[in-house]
């Protein structure tokens, strides 16, 4: 009897020391601005898509896209930046309406030969791009809303986005 005590013991302690390595997201529906932290050095959050969340410049490695307002222009557009030092947006599509989007978005099976792009210029709902890593890994994002304003004299972006990430490199989409 004392045996088994002891070997139920030591599988339960086994059991509860093991860690559980949390599988990064795929997909899913998320939101980054342009706020601006300080803490010793200057820092907004982005997306990570191989992540799966929302992370600081400031970790390593630091996120895949972040929202700037780009403010050469007037009316301020909102762009998606990558720090990947590589031509990484392709713009698939303007769609009229979310329903026309969705559908693109969900349809869109497999990155194109294209023409990358620098950053995703100009951000407006109802749009869908194709994200291309540093190394080569692709990302889809259905852009939900935008919020595009000055807020206490400073100009603040917001983006909601949908997204679906490859992570083995393969240009299909799940």
């Amino acid at each position: 009897m004392k045996q088994l005590s002891f070997i139920l013991l030591s599988a339960v302690l086994f059991l509860a020391s093991c860690e559980k390595e949390d599988k990064a997201r795929t997909s899913g529906t998320d939101t980054i601005d342009n706020t601006t932290y300080q803490s010793t050095t200057y820092y907004v959050y982005g997306f990570s898509f191989s992540q799966g969340k929302i992370v600081s410049t400031m970790n390593n490695p630091g996120p895949d896209i972040t929202v700037y307002v780009n403010k050469d222009n007037s009316p301020y557009r909102l762009t998606l930046q990558s720090n990947n030092l590589n031509p990484s947006f392709y713009k698939a599509g303007d769609y009229a309406d979310e329903a026309s989007a969705k559908t693109a978005f969900d349809n869109l099976k497999t990155v194109p030969s294209v023409q990358w792009t620098d950053m995703a210029d100009p951000l407006a709902p109802n749009q869908v791009w194709i994200y291309r890593s540093g190394d080569e890994k692709y990302t889809k994002i259905r852009i939900v809303s935008t919020v595009n304003e000055a807020r206490q004299l400073i100009a603040y972006g917001e983006c909601t986005f949908q997204w679906v990430h490859q992570p083995d490199g393969s240009v299909t989409f799940p």
